[in-house]
């Protein structure tokens, strides 16, 4: 049973820095998304097993780095220079048949989510 717990959501402000983790059942090829209000869920990174393979959105690219620590079953997503438009619910997700998937329909276990709000 695949399992993922995420947390280090909160309230921050423009600009500051905010760092999440997701807790994992096991070793798994791992990918972070975001859903705002009224928006489909969106690629931010993906991970794989060893954590030398990252893939990024464009969107978030040199302000976001995804990581893995030494047991690789916490998987962290580092995030900076945050922006009010940052404002989601953050999901980490893991099954995904295909190799590096950045779509949401290819993960079958999905954590319960944390919020990050960036007021302006």
């Amino acid at each position: 049973q695949v399992q993922l717990l995420e947390s280090g959501g909160g309230l921050v402000q423009t600009g500051d820095s905010l760092r999440l983790s997701c807790a994992a059942s096991g070793n798994f090829r791992v990918a972070w998304f975001r859903q705002a209000p009224g928006k489909e869920r969106e690629f931010m990174a993906y991970i794989n097993t060893s954590g030398r393979t990252t893939l990024y959105a464009d969107s978030v690219k040199g302000r976001f780095t995804i990581s893995k620590d030494n047991a690789k079953t916490t998987i962290y997503l580092q995030m900076n220079s945050l922006k009010p438009d940052d404002t989601a619910i953050y999901y980490c997700a893991a099954g995904a048949v295909s190799t590096s998937s950045t779509k949401a329909r290819d993960y079958r276990y999905w954590g319960q989510g944390t919020q990050v709000t960036v007021s302006s």
